[in-house]
């Protein structure tokens, strides 16, 4: 008989799974199953971490730095993080305010529950990544989900920032270069919304995971310098997984206030005590190392995005948005899906499931980033991939 004392929680209940990840795990299971599966869906890079990087853990692990750190992250890598943040963004940070995590996911659940009170609103414009809305809900407060258009290029207006806000709105949630859109943001239109964060007393979360991902001569803006004093109500999340080739190693940071560092700091001392050493001494060599590679993988991404683009767009019935950064394509198939509803296929997840089923290529359903009708396609493949791949998307969608 099942024990009564061993029921999830409401807060669990409620928790939706990882859609990037529920996909997948299908793939791969396919895979595994001998099915040749083109695995469009998670992102991830798929460059190796580079040598420099790997022979500084290699050195770490054999000068014996394999023990608990403190749990902000070790000095040297704190120091690090600041003085390439300062260096490129022009905004003086000291090693302070920053907080060394296991990945920027974890930093986003540090910041969500160091500042989120019980029904306080946090204002995401759709589409946004999978986690952002369940780490809300899990620090008891509510996401406000405020819709985008692609005829906007999926960018929040400040016009629908307030027409959101409400006596509990706590916060705004940025992502730019965004994931799942790959839509960068201009200065002009981020210090829109800025003024709009200053005049109604907002705290603002930065997701910047992507900011050195950028295309066409684009300058990735880091929200805090856009006006004096942004820097005292915001906290920028980065890490070293997108920018490095690093997912598995799982660092990333915040960049906030010193006394909300501080609490952080102390949450996370109860939570993990700190992140891998190994991994910390790794991105140090990642962030004060050579940075060639940064820019190989950017050059690749931007040849890939321009290939994805063309291909896509040649589609009938697929729309995209301007895509600057990043490495997804985030398009429209609302006409496609009005074409196939005849057959039972009618939502963006169907939609997935019948190109998995039928074609054996892995996307992931807008439903799951609040934007029904759009699918995310991550292009951090191999050329030859991301070609077989659509190859096989505009063969589901002759068949239709």
């Amino acid at each position: 008989m099942e024990s009564k004392s061993l029921r999830t929680a409401r807060r669990m209940r409620a928790l939706e799974p990882s859609a990037t990840l529920a996909m997948a795990a299908r793939a791969s299971a396919m895979t595994a199953a001998g099915i040749d599966v083109i695995d469009l869906s998670v992102g991830e890079p798929d460059f190796p971490t580079p040598a420099h990087i790997c022979r500084a853990a290699e050195e770490a692990i054999r000068a014996g730095k394999t023990k608990y750190t403190p749990a902000a992250g070790i000095p040297q890598l704190r120091a690090a993080v600041a003085a390439d943040y300062s260096r490129r963004t022009g905004l003086a940070v000291s090693p302070a305010q920053v907080v060394v995590s296991n990945g920027a996911k974890h930093s986003l659940h540090n910041v969500f529950t160091a500042l989120l009170d019980e029904g306080d609103e946090v204002i995401v414009p759709t589409p946004y990544w999978v986690s952002y809305a369940e780490l809300i809900k899990l620090a008891g407060a509510k996401p406000v989900l405020v819709e985008t258009r692609i005829e906007d290029d999926f960018k929040l207006s400040p016009a629908a920032l307030r027409a959101a806000l409400t006596p509990r709105s706590r916060m705004l949630l940025l992502c730019s270069p965004s994931n799942p859109t790959g839509v960068v943001y201009s200065a002009e239109e981020l210090g829109a919304l800025a003024d709009v964060a200053i005049e109604r007393d907002l705290a603002v979360v930065s997701d910047e995971i992507y900011d050195q991902l950028v295309y066409d001569g684009r300058a990735s803006v880091s929200f805090p310098t856009l006006r004096p004093g942004l820097e005292h109500r915001t906290v920028v999340v980065a890490g070293v997984s997108k920018t490095y080739s690093m997912t598995g190693w799982r660092i990333g940071w915040t960049i906030a206030p010193e006394p909300l560092s501080k609490a952080i700091a102390n949450l996370q001392s109860q939570e993990t005590s700190n992140p891998a050493s190994v991994s910390q001494h790794a991105a140090v060599a990642a962030l004060t190392g050579p940075q060639e590679c940064v820019a190989e993988m950017c050059r690749a991404f931007e040849r890939r995005r321009d290939f994805v683009v063309r291909r896509l767009e040649s589609l009938p019935g697929i729309r995209l948005p301007e895509i600057g950064g990043a490495f997804y394509a985030f398009f429209d198939i609302r006409q496609p899906l009005e074409r196939m509803r005849s057959a039972g296929i009618g939502t963006s997840t169907a939609w997935c499931e019948a190109l998995l089923e039928q074609k054996h290529v892995a996307l992931v359903a807008g439903s799951a980033f609040g934007a029904e009708g759009h699918v995310r396609m991550s292009f951090a493949a191999a050329e030859e991939k991301l070609a077989a791949g659509i190859d096989r998307i505009a063969s589901f969608l002759d068949a239709s």
